[in-house]
């Protein structure tokens, strides 16, 4: 999927997908997430105080713009013995200013939460293939004097190497290498990659999250059905000792939105089978809070089947 590289504002920006999965998958693996790519700031959380707020509407007077936080949360911050927050903007194109914009951000939390929360910690994830050296700062100086030194922490997807990640357990890792750094003669690798860390999540998350990771990842893999079964039947020879969850995961491969590799003539059933996984999933999603119309984006099924489930 191609990004916008002409400067748009945020509300001009098309509602994609994309957005809506990789906020649930900061909201289902946050302290994965900080410990991947923070792990300094890791060992300062105590994520066992973790909650997620309320999306906040921010009002940029100046601009006369109304703009929603992406994603906002409290959590205890153990050298302060103190709730503090932490605030997620994914940035899926390019912006000439939005150094400022997360100042704003920045500047209208601390307006109102400044005596509750002692911190507030902001984080820019870029996910664009043209990210490089994204300013990271907002600077005032006069000589002699520093006015303001503002900086936000930063995740440039395509700055991490793929091969930093090649024995890692960590979900978000799994869900992101697509987006990693590397190039084409590599992909094949990358693809297999993630596949053999798919096996190792398999006991360590339930279907749900399962899902949501291969969702995310299959923004950014573009992934090949009958490639994917040839990577996985290679694996199984490779890896005789994997070979059983091998086995188990092709089905929930097509469970999981791959109905269009399965070949005609399957027996009727392990089609209805399939059905029942599907559901179980769905509702497991929903179990966890997600609306029905963030579950009908991520398994591909229309709204109305959705909400028949809710009732």
């Amino acid at each position: 999927m191609e990004e916008p590289k002409e400067r748009l504002t945020r509300d001009s920006q098309p509602s994609l997908p994309h957005d809506e999965a990789f906020k649930k998958l900061l909201q289902s693996f946050f302290a994965e997430f900080i410990e991947l790519f923070f792990p300094e700031l890791d060992r300062l959380l105590d994520h066992s105080h973790t909650r997620f707020l309320m999306q906040e509407l921010l009002v940029d007077i100046v601009g006369g713009e109304s703009r929603n936080l992406d994603l906002l949360l409290e959590t205890r911050y153990k050298a302060l013995d103190a709730y503090v927050l932490v605030h997620f903007e994914p940035q899926s194109y390019r912006e000439t200013d939005f150094h400022e914009r997360m100042f704003i951000y920045f500047s209208r939390l601390f307006e109102r939460h400044r005596k509750e929360h002692k911190l507030i910690i902001p984080i820019a994830i870029f996910t664009a293939d043209d990210t490089k050296d994204e300013r990271d700062t907002l600077t005032m100086v006069i000589p002699e004097h520093n006015i303001l030194h503002f900086q936000f922490l930063k995740v440039e997807l395509r700055h991490n190497n793929w091969r930093s990640f090649i024995e890692s357990e960590n979900p978000v890792a799994a869900a992101l290498l697509a987006k990693m750094g590397y190039n084409q003669k590599e992909k094949l690798d990358v693809r297999k990659t993630y596949l053999r860390m798919l096996l190792r999540l398999r006991g360590k998350l339930d279907d749900a999250q399962m899902s949501l990771v291969m969702s995310v990842a299959d923004l950014y893999f573009d992934p090949n059905h009958e490639e994917d079964k040839a990577i996985l039947q290679e694996l199984s020879e490779q890896f005789q000792e994997e070979g059983e969850s091998i086995m188990e995961l092709m089905p929930a491969w097509k469970r999981w939105g791959y109905e269009e590799g399965i070949e005609e003539g399957l027996e009727k059933g392990m089609e209805q089978g399939m059905e029942k996984g599907k559901e179980e999933i769905i509702r497991k999603f929903l179990d966890k809070g997600f609306s029905p119309e963030e579950v009908a984006q991520t398994v591909d099924m229309p709204l109305d089947e959705i909400r028949k489930m809710v009732k």
